[in-house]
This record gives C-alpha cells, sequence and structure tokens, in this order.
C-alpha cells in the first residue's frame, strides 16, 4: 500500500506527463489531441485539488499545529488561482493561443505549488502521522478523488464539510459533461503510462 507522499507524488508526475502529451500535440499542430489532453490534464488537477484539501490539509491542521494551519491556507490559496484558470479555460478554444498560454500559467503555478508540497508539507506531515496513518490517508486520498467533481469550481468552499456536500453535488453533473468530452484513447494513455514509469521529477531541483 503506497503511503501518502507516494500517491500525491503520482498524481504530480501524471499532470506532467499529461501537460508533455499536450505541448507534443502542439508542436505537431494537432488541436484534437491537444483538447484531449489538456481534458485529461484538467480532470487530474481538478480531483486531485479537492482530494487535496478534503484529505490532506485536515491533517496538516490537526497534526503540525500553528506551522501546519499556515501551510494549509497557503496552499489552498494557490488552488483557488488554479481553480480559476481552469474555470477560464473552459471559455477558451483548445488550439488558440489563449488557450495555449493559460495551460502554461497553470503548470507553472502548479509546479512550484507541487513542488512545495514535496519538500515541504509532507515530509512534515508523515512523520507526524506515521506509516499505517500516511497508508490510510493515501487510501482516503485515491478514495475521495472518485467522489469529487471533475471540473474547477471556484465558487465551492475550499474546506470540508461544506466543500464535501457541495462537492457531491456537482461531482454527478460534470461526470455527465465528461460523457460527451473527448479524452485521449485507449492506446494514447497506454503510451503515457509507459512513459510515466520512467519519470522522476526532482521537486528540490533548482531550489
Amino acid at each position: 500500500m503506497s503511503t501518502l507522499f507516494h500517491s500525491i507524488k503520482e498524481d504530480h508526475e501524471e499532470m506532467y506527463e499529461y501537460h508533455d502529451q499536450y505541448k507534443r500535440a502542439r508542436e505537431r499542430g494537432d488541436v484534437e489531441a491537444q483538447a484531449r489532453w489538456a481534458r485529461q490534464l484538467t480532470w487530474e488537477i481538478a480531483r486531485h485539488a479537492v482530494g487535496e484539501e478534503i484529505v490532506v490539509y485536515p491533517l496538516m491542521e490537526k497534526h503540525l499545529g500553528d506551522k501546519g494551519q499556515e501551510l494549509a491556507d497557503h496552499d489552498r490559496q494557490e488552488h483557488q488561482h488554479v481553480k480559476q484558470y481552469l474555470y477560464q479555460l473552459e471559455s477558451l478554444q483548445p488550439g488558440s493561443d489563449e488557450y495555449d498560454c493559460l495551460i502554461t500559467t497553470i503548470m507553472d503555478s502548479l509546479h512550484h505549488h507541487n513542488d512545495d508540497e514535496e519538500i515541504k508539507d509532507l515530509p512534515l506531515l508523515e512523520p507526524a502521522i506515521g506509516e499505517q496513518a500516511s497508508k490510510e490517508a493515501a487510501l482516503s486520498f485515491k478514495k475521495t478523488k472518485k467522489l469529487v467533481p471533475t471540473r474547477a469550481h471556484p465558487s465551492i468552499p475550499n474546506k470540508p464539510p461544506f466543500e464535501t456536500l457541495l462537492g457531491l453535488l456537482e461531482a454527478p453533473i460534470d461526470k455527465v459533461k465528461d460523457w460527451f468530452a473527448s479524452f485521449p484513447t485507449e492506446e494514447e494513455m497506454k503510451e503515457a503510462k509507459e512513459e510515466l514509469k520512467h519519470r522522476d521529477h526532482d521537486a528540490a531541483a533548482g531550489r
């Protein structure tokens, strides 16, 4: 069973992989592939963010005292900016310069945010809760991601219990929208998953 750190880092690596796939589609001028990979990327970001807000940040507040509160508040603020960007992205056309610029802005924000989680937040949290609790939190995080909205909703509160309740109301609507959206094909995802086996972003590089 994975620890919380490994579950969070695994998600981060997936984001970077999907963004790389999007950039390759952009380079070859394949607008449909850009749209598919952007949808996969934003789908992952939206679920990941809410999963952290419901499962991870409350643990930081509970076990790390004032420092945990400070880190969680900072992380929620950064999530809110990304949610606003994701919401704006819905109104733009894949393939356009505006769309690509906003994708870049989102990923620049996330790289910094994700690195902070891997360097600062989780190395503080995991020793405080212990290995077994970390594994239980990882399982809860993964389960929560299956239930939360798959699109950004900046107006929804970013703390439980209200985020949990309102998110459960929005999630079915998002999932209906997903039925009509274009995601990467099975073959494209297979290729991406193979590349993921060899990814290992060094969060501390350049710090």
